[in-house]
């Protein structure tokens, strides 16, 4: 599939069978001792890919390209940044408009839509927290390559780390009919994605951050910085 088929089927899985258990995952509510395990890892996951940006934000305008209910756009914006978040989900974005506090408004503006579309302009820097997770390596190559152009520093984001326990995943899930399954994480090694952005024609170089792994969450942060 492709990046506009994967984009398709990721808009309608996410607001057709997900939105409640993301908007459950991303609070204070009770869930199951295997989703606490994701949550944990979603937390560690953020801080890590935050903290590779200054702390002082004020005058930098950020892309929170996923931005799902829109956790780390609240830091952002608590940093001073003035924070684009974009989400395929209509649904994902209503929830992180409803979670902003107040005083924080006039500093994001959400974008229900292509979290790569030229219209947003220019930033300063990109984080992209598992909303490339579901692609291919040449279209995450050539996601960064579009987006390298218009960002004068860092595009942090994550991928599912090519580990046995994740390959075992991904080749049990293809077992699946495709109407039957939610889209699958496609398992990346950080060398082949290099090769992959190189050959889109990122000029920057891909390098790896760090791994989190919390029970059934494992991710993975690359960086392209300048």
């Amino acid at each position: 599939m492709d990046y506009g088929s994967t984009r398709a089927r990721v808009e309608d899985y996410f607001d057709r069978t997900a939105t409640q258990t993301w908007e459950r995952l991303t609070s204070d509510a009770p869930v199951s001792r295997i989703r606490e395990t994701v949550r944990a890892g979603r937390d560690q996951m953020r801080d890590l890919m935050l903290s590779r940006l200054p702390e002082d934000l004020r005058g930098a305008r950020i892309l929170d390209a996923g931005c799902g209910p829109g956790m780390a756009t609240i830091e952002l914006a608590k940093r001073g940044a003035t924070v684009v978040a974009a989400d395929i989900s209509p649904q994902l974005i209503d929830i992180a408009q409803l979670r902003l506090p107040h005083d924080l408004q006039k500093q994001v503006t959400f974008h229900a839509g292509d979290m790569l579309d030229p219209k947003l302009g220019n930033f300063d820097a990109v984080i992209a927290m598992d909303s490339l997770i579901y692609y291919t390596a040449p279209d995450i190559g050539e996601a960064l390559a579009k987006l390298e152009p218009r960002v004068g520093g860092p595009i942090v984001f994550t991928v599912a780390p090519r580990t046995p326990a994740l390959m075992a995943m991904w080749y049990a899930g293809k077992a699946f009919p495709r109407s039957d399954r939610s889209p699958v994480m496609i398992p990346h090694a950080h060398p082949k994605l290099a090769q992959a952005a190189k050959a889109a024609g990122t000029r920057r170089l891909l390098r790896p951050v760090d791994r989190i792994t919390s029970g059934f969450y494992i991710s993975e942060a690359l960086e392209l910085r300048p």
